[in-house]
């Protein structure tokens, strides 16, 4: 099997997104995702570099049959042994390994709905996932990607900045029609020597490359933070700057064929 970066903290990963309050995922992505996915009784979804199968659970509990794929061995060992742990039999829920641009354990035109969650950054093979997406969705199927706002959130081009006489908070950007690739540390503070990669690339080239891959974006929202500052000096420009500059970027795309 493929050893992985995120393999490396497998359980760190697990314990920030299962057990700590606060995260985005918990409190602003999954809300959205079950807006605009809908699962529901009758869909197959493939959750795509699914991680620890948060968000497929959450699927499958809807009613959904649901394939959740990613790259990480270690992931998908907790995705099935949190699976066992469900006081009711698992029917409708299967996980595997597989990266997301070889996804030979899925038939051609058989699944309804893909979702790709905070994972397009990470993969290099941008253009050989959507035609794998492409290959596995029925016709009239659709993927939905959530991601890192790429024009507000570039990988060490990109930073909050206080504008001291103006007494406002902005965002930097210093790249970003420039495709780039660099290393992240994964949790800052600890092991810093443990890294993995994101890609950078602007909205025009998420755009083309769904286009070649015949897939036709129809849906588009951008979702700010929903935390706030505590009491302190920059408390309001910090939340206002939340309310303005979204983080998080969603785009829903069908099958044309």
């Amino acid at each position: 099997m493929q050893k992985t970066s995120w393999g490396n903290v497998a359980g760190w990963y697990d314990e920030l997104i299962e057990q700590k309050p606060g995260n985005y995922q918990k409190d602003l992505i999954l809300p959205n995702l079950l807006r605009l996915v809908a699962p529901q009784k009758g869909d197959k979804i493939l959750d795509l570099a699914c991680g620890q199968g948060f968000f497929s659970r959450e699927f499958w509990k809807k009613g959904a049959d649901v394939i959740g794929l990613d790259i990480s061995p270690e992931l998908i060992a907790l995705a099935e042994s949190k699976i066992k742990q469900e006081k009711k039999i698992a029917n409708g829920i299967r996980f595997g390994v597989a990266p997301a641009d070889a996804l030979k354990t899925v038939d051609d035109g058989t699944v309804d709905k893909i979702t790709v969650v905070l994972a397009i950054q990470n993969i290099e093979n941008m253009n050989g996932t959507f035609g794998e997406c492409t290959r596995v969705l029925k016709p009239g199927g659709k993927i939905y990607l959530v991601m890192n706002h790429p024009a507000f959130r570039i990988p060490k081009e990109s930073s909050w900045e206080y504008d001291e006489k103006n007494k406002t908070q902005f965002r930097r950007i210093d790249a970003y029609m420039s495709e780039s690739r660099s290393e992240m540390q994964m949790h800052p503070g600890a092991k810093p020597s443990e890294v993995t990669i994101s890609f950078h690339r602007p909205l025009q080239v998420y755009f083309k490359a769904m286009r070649r891959a015949g897939l036709a974006v129809i849906g588009f929202e951008e979702w700010i933070s929903n935390k706030r500052s505590g009491r302190g000096p920059r408390a309001g420009a910090e939340d206002n700057a939340r309310s303005e500059i979204p983080i998080f970027l969603f785009m829903e795309a069908v099958k044309l064929k």
